[in-house]
């Protein structure tokens, strides 16, 4: 009889379980504001390093890092240990700007210690499209211009300001009237820079556009923006939302091109996973904020305590342990595992990589396909017909191989 009552008591949490699963699952479908009409609907109860684990213990190998927010990869021990000590000490007190919180405090002056000395001075958010807006702002106020300058294919948030100097009319038609003034170069093009003036307030640009497809600008291409931005006392804003903290091979992409921004946009990465943004410029250009109006900019949630730890936190372990030294040599392996007659094109810098396909709808049975198998990646919203690969920079040698040799499995009975 005891027995009976043990296998029953197994059936019933087995029952009470799968029903949880279902209950969810149309939970998250009634409640949760949706983005599409077709969400992958994964269900993730852990993620650690480079893997994800779903409700039924279905192992993911990530290569998207949640779209390149975790850098250092999943809960890394020191980062979680950051955000359980802050928290025994204060969360939210004040309105951000008003009061010394030890952890931007010292996450400010980390950044800053690794970036040039003209950008000196961060304005923390609370996401990268608000670090888009308040550039927007800052930039006006500076040089008492309105005209915004950005490039096609290009993303930096979907906010109104961020969503007016968005880069493609099919995002962009629904919400209409957006903001005045904003003038959209062709990105990579010489004769367009002529188009910068005295107007001008800002240029602002992806150092290398990520939802393009992973967009490489030439260095000449780079250096002619800078010194035409020069000319015209033009603040060039440089958005490494996505590339930055090492994503493509150095701390920071506009290295690689030897100039610096006026302003920097950083974000995903930036808070060790934890939400966080921020706009960086020198004091001068950023003091600005401060009067005519005062408060000219505010934020309640930005800079927040224990985002802030975390993101010293990861900062310190990306420095630590040299994860960017191996981004190339990673980038080279996925480059030369990569190769089948159904890819077109293989697009990187570094960890930031775009394999390209005929059709999205082929791109698309190959993600889902992928996911059936335990790599999880997704497609670019400028490049529907490339997947997307942005792995943790720590992911090891062997992960890589086995996301590869999946990837090409896939495309072989596809």
């Amino acid at each position: 009889m005891r027995k009976n009552t043990t296998i029953l008591a197994i059936s019933d949490k087995q029952l009470f379980e799968n029903s949880n699963k279902m209950n969810n699952r149309q939970l998250f479908l009634d409640h949760v504001g949706q983005t599409s009409t077709a969400p992958l609907c994964l269900n993730i109860v852990k993620a650690d390093g480079s893997k994800m684990w779903d409700v039924n213990e279905k192992e993911y190998i990530d290569l998207i890092a949640g779209i390149s927010v975790c850098n250092i990869g999943h809960r890394h021990p020191k980062v979680v240990d950051a955000i359980k000590k802050q928290t025994d000490e204060y969360l939210h007190i004040m309105v951000y700007g008003e009061l010394i919180e030890n952890p931007q405090v010292e996450y400010a002056g980390l950044i800053t210690k690794h970036l040039p000395p003209s950008l000196n001075n961060v304005f923390f958010t609370a996401s990268g499209s608000e670090a888009t807006e308040g550039a927007m702002k800052l930039a006006k106020r500076f040089t008492g211009r309105t005209q915004i300058v950005s490039f096609k294919n290009s993303y930096h948030g979907s906010t109104q300001g961020a969503l007016s100097i968005m880069g493609s009319e099919y995002w962009q038609q629904a919400f209409r009237p957006l903001l005045p003034g904003i003038v959209q170069l062709q990105y990579n093009s010489m004769d367009d820079l002529e188009l910068i003036t005295e107007e001008t307030a800002c240029v602002i640009a992806e150092t290398i556009q990520a939802e393009a497809g992973v967009n490489v600008p030439a260095k000449e291409w780079m250096k002619a923006l800078r010194k035409k931005c020069d000319e015209k006392n033009v603040l060039l804003v440089l958005d490494e939302i996505q590339c930055g903290f090492g994503r493509n091979g150095t701390m920071w992409a506009f290295e690689q091109f030897d100039i610096v921004p006026d302003i920097l946009l950083l974000g995903k990465a930036l808070g060790g996973g934890m939400p966080l943004g921020a706009f960086i410029a020198d004091r001068k250009i950023m003091y600005s904020l401060t009067n005519n109006p005062v408060l000219g900019h505010i934020n309640t949630f930005g800079g927040h305590p224990v985002c802030c730890a975390a993101g010293l936190a990861s900062l310190k372990v990306l420095l630590e342990e040299q994860m960017v030294e191996g981004v190339f040599e990673k980038e080279n392996q996925f480059l030369q595992l990569l190769q089948h007659p159904k890819i077109n094109e293989v697009s990187s810098k570094g960890l930031m990589i775009a394999v390209k396909f005929d059709n999205f709808e082929l791109n698309k049975k190959i993600i889902d396909k992928l996911i059936e198998e335990g790599v999880f990646t997704d497609w670019f919203l400028f490049a529907s017909n490339a997947l997307r690969i942005a792995p943790p920079l720590n992911i090891s040698y062997n992960e890589i191989e086995s996301a590869c040799k999946t990837i090409i499995k896939v495309l072989d009975n596809i």
